[in-house]
């Protein structure tokens, strides 16, 4: 098993993985960090652990559409236009930064009840 550090959000983390799956590791940690560096060209300034749940959120919620598109084309049936690339360097969003932030305090709600149980 191998064993890499990734740097996420300016975090080292040591991961271990399959031999041979070093670089996909490393460029999934790339998308993870990019997405932390977009909430923080936001202005959004949360600890590590509220980034990194931002990030996954973005990241579930774009995989929640295309799994749509890919079970639509199994189906044989049309897929919606195809959504436009997203920007390099996107400005603000300060909406969606408003959303992501609701919907992390609405989880860590529900983590808060489950360990009060």
């Amino acid at each position: 098993m191998a064993q890499v550090t990734v740097r996420v959000g300016g975090y080292s983390h040591p991961v271990a993985c399959q031999d041979g799956q070093e670089r996909h590791l490393t460029n999934m940690a790339a998308e993870v960090d990019k997405r932390i560096g977009a909430l923080k060209a936001m202005g959004m300034q949360f600890g590590e652990t509220r980034m990194l749940l931002l990030a996954a959120l973005q990241l579930a919620d774009e995989t929640a559409d295309l799994q749509t598109e890919v079970d639509a084309l199994k189906a044989g049936g049309a897929v919606a236009a195809p959504m436009p690339a997203a920007p390099a360097a996107p400005g603000p969003d300060h909406a969606l930064a408003a959303r992501l932030n609701r919907i992390a305090e609405a989880i860590e709600a529900i983590a808060a009840t489950l360990e009060d149980a």
